[in-house]
C-alpha cells in the first residue's frame, strides 16, 4: 500500500458533546465527529487554543488513491505492524481513503516499520 505524509502536526480535541463546531476548524485536512458524549475534533494542531482539551503532537499518513467499500483488511493490514511494534495509532477513515495518525516522536519509527511490512510511505 502506498501512504503519504501530511505536512503539518495535528492536534486531536474533545469538546461537550453540545458545543458548537468552532471557527478554528480551519486547514486542508480536518475531522470532526460528534457523538451524544462529544464533539471530537483533528485538525492543524497550530489552530487549536491553549485552553481546549487536546492531545497534540500528531503526524498523519494518509492511504494514497481511492479505496472501494469492498477492499476487506485494509486498516489490518497498517494497523497489526504498528501494534506489533508498539506504536500507538489514531484512525479518521473518510468516504474515499483512511488516514492512520501518530504521535510525531513515533513517526520515523513507524515509516519503517510499514516500510517491513511492503508498504511505501512518501
Amino acid at each position: 500500500m502506498n501512504l503519504l505524509i501530511l505536512p503539518d502536526t495535528f492536534a486531536i480535541c474533545r469538546l461537550a458533546g453540545d458545543a458548537q463546531i468552532p471557527d478554528w476548524t480551519t486547514g486542508d485536512f480536518i475531522s470532526i465527529t460528534r457523538t451524544t458524549d462529544e464533539l471530537s475534533i483533528v485538525c492543524p494542531k497550530n489552530d487549536v487554543p491553549e485552553d481546549v482539551k487536546a492531545e497534540r503532537g500528531w503526524r498523519c499518513l494518509r492511504v494514497a488513491g481511492t479505496l472501494d467499500f469492498s477492499e476487506v483488511g485494509v486498516l489490518s493490514a497498517l494497523a497489526r505492524p504498528l501494534a506489533d511494534a508498539g506504536i500507538s495509532i489514531f484512525v479518521v477513515s473518510t468516504f474515499d481513503t483512511d488516514y492512520l495518525m501518530a504521535r510525531e516522536a513515533d513517526l520515523e519509527r513507524a515509516v519503517v516499520v510499514l516500510g517491513e511490512a511492503g508498504h511505501c510511505v512518501k
